[in-house]
This record gives structure tokens, C-alpha cells and sequence, in this order.
């Protein structure tokens, strides 16, 4: 049995540090910021889950298992502003991730609720590295000599932050490239990357304060990125989805590198599709 949390479907993930402001208007959910608060301010049960669906938006009128993606990310709440019509304007933080197993639509409380188990980022230093059998490392004139487990560590450690590193880059580079690209486009200005031989593409002041933010945090990086290239929503469930930061990474640079000949070739700047639908709830 997982852990029973309310649900919020959204029309996109949320991704863990990223902060989300919402304005609450629907009955079901002013209930469930009313049960929220009814906890202590000093507790931590000031959260709910975040999904992403996958089909519809009423997903109470189709199967919940169908039409939710079954990956998600926790919303904290870190500010609520109670309206004067009974609302709720909030601004949320993303936290931990979890999977669905099971969710539950009822009448009391009317919102849905779904248990999920939590998913922990996986970083080991193997993984990191990838296969580390056959290493060896300088022996005598005549040959090598096989590794020790606490040699082995060291270097696999190495190895790992060098590996992590050297993909962080270039992915921030990949990740500058496309922001300007797009700004450029959307000012309605010609293509700012290769096709322009610009050596250090103009970046707005708020971009440049996010990535130095997160200059020192591979992760954080990651879901950056994640959160802020105009990916379509499978594409941004899949990096919520991944658990391990240096594929996330890799995965975000063959997006990335995509994203940017669309936009050299095109010379468009994608639109996401949910913005052409018209939901059905008020929130």
C-alpha cells in the first residue's frame, strides 16, 4: 500500500524546484486548499500531487488510470492568498516525484486522491559511469594490476564526476543556444545560432540568473531545462519520468539538438498543442 495524497491534474508536469503559481477557482479544488489549511502551519501536509494528463480534461469522466500519465511531481505550498469570490491564488514549489498505483474518485472529498509510492533520484556513481568491469590501473614495467575495491571507488567516482560534468556543459551550452534562438524568433528577429555564426548568443538577464543558479547542481540543471524548453508533454513526462540525472541529461541534449534544427529550419517557434484546446474546468 503506497501513501494516499490529493491530486491536481495539470496539462503539464510540474518538475521538482520548479515554482508553480495557480489560481484556484473550481469548488472541488477550494476544498481541497480548505482541507489543506485545516493542517497546522508547521506541519508538512501543505502538499498535493501534480499530474500531467494524457488525454481529455474532465478525467473523471474517463478512467483515471487512462487518462493520467502515471508519473508525477508533489506541489508544496509555500503562499496562499484567499479571494474575496471564495478562491485561492497560491504559488507552489515542486517536490518529490512519485508513481500512481492506484487512484481514487469519490464523492467526499470530491477532488481526486491517488496512492502513489516516491521515487528517489538515482545517482550512484556506477550508474553515473556506466560499466566499470576490466579496469585496471598502472602496475609493474611488465603489465597491470587489477583493481582494489577502494581503487576501484576512487576511480569510478572520478570518472563519474568528470562524465556528469562534461555532459552538464554541454548541455548549458545547447540549453543558451536554444533560448536565444527562441527569443530571437519570437521578437520576430532571424535565427541567433549557427546559421547566424554567432559566437555567444544574447541570453535575457532572467535566464542568465537561473542558469547561474543552478551552475553547481546537475540535477537542478535538468529539470530546469526541463521545465523551460518548449517541449511537447511527452516529451517533458519522459524526463520527469527518467530517475537517474546523467540520463536525463543526455536525453535533454538529444532534445535539445533537435529542438534547435527545427528552429534554424523552420524559423517558427513551436506553439504546444494544449494551447489550441479548450478545457472544460475553470482552473
Amino acid at each position: 500500500m503506497g501513501e494516499l495524497i490529493p491530486l491536481f491534474p495539470l496539462g503539464t508536469p510540474l518538475f521538482p524546484g520548479v515554482v508553480l503559481p495557480l489560481q484556484i477557482f473550481e469548488s472541488r479544488y477550494r476544498r481541497l486548499m480548505s482541507d489543506l489549511l485545516s493542517h497546522p502551519e508547521t506541519g508538512d501536509r501543505r502538499f498535493f500531487g501534480v499530474v500531467a494528463i494524457r488525454q481529455g480534461w474532465e478525467v473523471e469522466a474517463v478512467s483515471p488510470a487512462e487518462a493520467l500519465y502515471d508519473v508525477g511531481c508533489v506541489a508544496r505550498v509555500q503562499a496562499v492568498r484567499p479571494q474575496s469570490d471564495g478562491g485561492f491564488r497560491i504559488v507552489t514549489v515542486g517536490g518529490e516525484r512519485f508513481r500512481l498505483l492506484d487512484v481514487v474518485v469519490g464523492e467526499d472529498p470530491p477532488y481526486l486522491q491517488a496512492e502513489v509510492e516516491w521515487l528517489a533520484e538515482e545517482e550512484a556513481a556506477e550508474e553515473a559511469a556506466g560499466n566499470s568491469d576490466g579496469l585496471v590501473v598502472p602496475g609493474t614495467p611488465g603489465g597491470a594490476t587489477e583493481i582494489c575495491d577502494e581503487q576501484l571507488d576512487e576511480v569510478v567516482a572520478s570518472v563519474a564526476r568528470g562524465s556528469m560534468d562534461v555532459l552538464s556543459r554541454g548541455v548549458r551550452t545547447l540549453f543558451t543556444r536554444y533560448v536565444a534562438e527562441v527569443a530571437g524568433l519570437s521578437s520576430g528577429g532571424g535565427p541567433v545560432g549557427d546559421d547566424a555564426h554567432d559566437d555567444e548568443p544574447v541570453v535575457d538577464a532572467e535566464t542568465t540568473v537561473l542558469l547561474g543558479a543552478v551552475a553547481d547542481d546537475p540535477t537542478a540543471l535538468s529539470y530546469l531545462v526541463a521545465s523551460v524548453a518548449l517541449l511537447t508533454t511527452e516529451d517533458r513526462q519522459a524526463l520527469l519520468a527518467e530517475s537517474a540525472t546523467r540520463r536525463r541529461l543526455a536525453l535533454e541534449s538529444r532534445l535539445l539538438r533537435r529542438e534547435l534544427t527545427l528552429l534554424q529550419t523552420l524559423g517558427a517557434v513551436p506553439v504546444p498543442l494544449r494551447q489550441f484546446a479548450t478545457p472544460m474546468t475553470v482552473n
